[in-house]
């Protein structure tokens, strides 16, 4: 390997990497504002100057400077810090003097920077620039004073996000960043802010609000979609303020969708607080909680179990889902489902509803197909991940279903099943070829398009295409694309009907006939709730949606932030999240509440705490012990071999910023809706 000195000691490195690498790889720090890991190299900035023998009597940004054997370099001589110290001074020559007022303050780069390589003082008396405010959607606000032109914005929203709306106008003294006053249509803008070096770009939602060390700080996982991404909970008193990423290589790197980010102020807005039952009068009363458990025995006796069903919504945890199937089965039920959306998955065989190859999986495949997806809907971050190895030009991708603007090139293959039937058959194609030629081919199987009646007949089809092609001996490409973070902890711990001829769709139907007379909503909202008027309805969940709305009893649980918590991630990994804020008012946790129920219906759980409920999970479930692991899953035979129908598989999602009631009870996610999704301006407006 090559070798350069660093202060007298030689330090090995790869061919290719930078001056910076090999100096970050030995433990030394170089100061930088543009460059960053992830993005392409810019050398805007000049701060990461050093001194590099032989060359040049003068300073090389390490940043752009490939290592080479031999090298001596020196980050810290007087020829350095000079220069640094040069730099900087030009860095602030147009910065505003407003840290007291900018949300940065505290977690600024330019300020930590400043303070180790600046002046005490500036020799500069001309005006300062003062560049125009720019927009740029809802979620970004601006303040142009500040931007040293860095590019980091840039390069993201063009290289990782996949869009063109942002870029560097004019030259010198009069460049400026700019969307065209355009709102940036990425689902992954919000990372800009964390991006930023500076204050130009901050949260709009956030602005204001508070200062970094007045936060309480938690780490926990996101549940707005399967993948599990990992963040940070900030919050003050027992009001969430803003979620941040936290660096997650196996997942989510260190990025967030904007859904995961911004739709926090939903947790403050129409929640459940309290007990409701629904009077003679139709109209719902509050209650105490001896009142609305005690209005639940009274609207449970006297039915047979098989009169009595369960549905879990797709935020529910795995320790109130099990604690519900444990009531259920006590009381002679078996009608209980976690697949609210009707899809067409049984526990059986645990590959057939996995992502096997793993998000970072992705980083190795040369193959895609793409069968009735959006990635870029259902797992902004994960579709990231695609663009990335796309980016490489190792990947082709082809799509079966709608065309969609997915920020990547991919083969249209059609829009329907009788293209399906093709690759099912064998049928000799352009990328056909490409499929039987990788060496790691990946199958992504939508949700949505398993949801259908033939759903069972697609899974079929997707099985016998990935055993074609994708499953090697050290490679399972069958993948399973999620959209709740409910699912696979449901079908994992079982919290599906025995007979599997019952599914959710049948129970609801079952329902409108009366011949369910009660059903349990476990946070169930995305179903048809007209269909439950002959029903008792009992609703369990954070928010007044869909199901509470039809409820006779609402018992007032806690959302994901209000709890400790497991969830299943769509690779099978096993997460938890932590209590960052209390509930509010007499809400508790739903795994306590379901507790309470069963000694009201005098059939008490046998377990009095979260760890006592935890171990008994563990007993009958043991890889819920294994926290973080992804395990090795077998593959083996699953879905109908029926013959496919025909028709177009469409997917589910049409407004990617409300899908749960979360994001449906969040300002931020309305005004994006408004501005992305309806294209209008009053967002702007009415964010000033």
């Amino acid at each position: 390997m090559p070798k350069l000195k660093l202060y007298g000691d030689e330090v090995e490195f790869e061919t290719g990497m930078t001056v910076m690498q090999v100096c970050e790889q030995a433990g030394i720090e170089i100061p930088r504002f543009c460059y960053h890991e992830r993005l392409s190299v810019a050398g805007n900035c000049r701060m990461c100057l050093v001194e590099v023998k032989p060359g040049p009597p003068k300073p090389a940004a390490s940043c752009a400077m490939p290592a080479g054997d031999g090298m001596e370099v020196e980050t810290d001589s007087e020829m350095v810090r000079t220069a640094r110290n040069g730099v900087m001074e030009f860095m602030l020559i147009n910065h505003p003097l407003d840290c007291p007022v900018c949300d940065q303050g505290g977690e600024c780069d330019l300020q930590d920077q400043s303070l180790a390589f600046g002046s005490d003082k500036s020799r500069y008396t001309e005006k300062k620039r003062i560049p125009d405010e720019k927009y740029m959607g809802p979620l970004i606000k601006t303040i142009m004073t500040r931007c040293i032109h860095c590019t980091r914005c840039v390069r993201f929203s063009t290289e990782v996000a996949g869009v063109t709306d942002m870029g560097l106008l004019n030259r010198g003294e009069h460049a400026e960043i700019s969307s065209l006053e355009k709102a940036i249509s990425s689902e992954l803008s919000g990372n800009l802010v964390d991006l930023c070096p500076v204050g130009a770009l901050t949260s709009k939602p956030y602005e204001n609000k508070a200062r970094p060390w007045e936060l309480k700080k938690t780490e926990s996982i996101d549940v707005m979609d399967a993948m599990g991404c990992n963040i940070r909970i900030d919050s003050r008193g027992n009001e969430v303020l803003r979620i941040l990423p936290r660096l997650n290589e196996d997942i989510n790197e260190e990025w967030i969708s904007d859904k995961t980010r911004h739709a926090c102020d939903g947790l403050k807005n129409q929640r459940l607080d309290r007990p409701y039952i629904r009077g003679d009068d139709g109209k719902l009363v509050t209650a105490s909680w001896d009142q609305a458990l005690n209005a639940v025995k009274q609207g449970l006796s006297g039915l047979k179990g098989n009169e009595i069903a369960a549905i879990a919504g797709d935020q529910a945890d795995v320790e109130s889902m099990f604690a519900l199937k444990e009531l259920m089965n006590s009381i002679g039920s078996t009608n209980i489902d976690c697949r609210q959306d009707g899809a067409k998955l049984d526990n059986s065989v645990r590959a057939s509803y996995l992502f096997n190859s793993t998000i970072a999986g992705i980083e190795d495949a040369d193959a895609i197909l793409i069968i009735g997806a959006n990635p870029r809907w259902e797992a902004a971050v994960l579709n990231a991940r695609i663009r990335k190895q796309w980016l490489t030009g190792k990947l082709k991708i082809g799509l079966i279903g709608e065309k969609l603007d997915l920020a990547y090139d991919y083969e249209y293959l059609g829009a329907g099943l009788e293209t399906l039937a093709e690759f099912v058959s064998g049928k000799k194609s352009e990328f056909s070829d490409i499929l039987s030629k990788a060496e790691r081919g990946m199958l992504i199987l939508g949700n949505s398009a398993i949801c259908r009646d033939d759903g069972a007949d697609i899974l079929g089809a997707a099985h016998k295409i990935a055993d074609r092609w994708m499953i090697k001996d050290d490679w399972n490409g069958f993948n399973m694309l999620h959209t709740a973070a409910s699912r696979v902890g449901g079908l994992d711990i079982g919290f599906i009907p025995d007979d599997k001829n019952i599914n959710v769709n049948k129970i609801i139907a079952a329902a409108k006939t009366g011949n369910i007379k009660a059903i349990y909503l476990l946070g169930a909202d995305e179903i048809d709730t007209k269909a439950l008027e002959k029903s008792f309805v009992i609703y369990q969940g954070h928010h007044g949606d869909a199901g509470a709305t039809c409820a006779d009893v609402i018992l007032p649980g806690s959302a994901y932030s209000e709890k400790s918590a497991s969830y299943v991630n769509l690779e099978g990994r096993v997460q938890m999240t932590k209590r960052a804020i209390y509930a509010p008012g007499d809400a508790k946790e739903d795994w306590a509440i379901i507790r309470a129920l069963s000694e009201t219906l005098g059939k008490k759980l046998d377990y009095d705490n979260l760890s006592q409920l935890r171990i008994k999970l563990r007993e009958k479930f043991p890889h819920m012990a294994e926290i973080d692991i992804v395990p090795d899953e077998k593959w083996a035979e699953f879905g109908s071999s029926n013959k496919l129908k025909t028709g177009k598989l469409l997917t589910n999602i049409d407004n990617f910023y409300m899908t749960d009631p979360i994001s449906r009870a969040s300002i931020t996610m309305a005004n994006c809706t408004k501005e992305v999704i309806l294209n209008t301006r009053e967002a702007k407006i009415s964010n000033g």
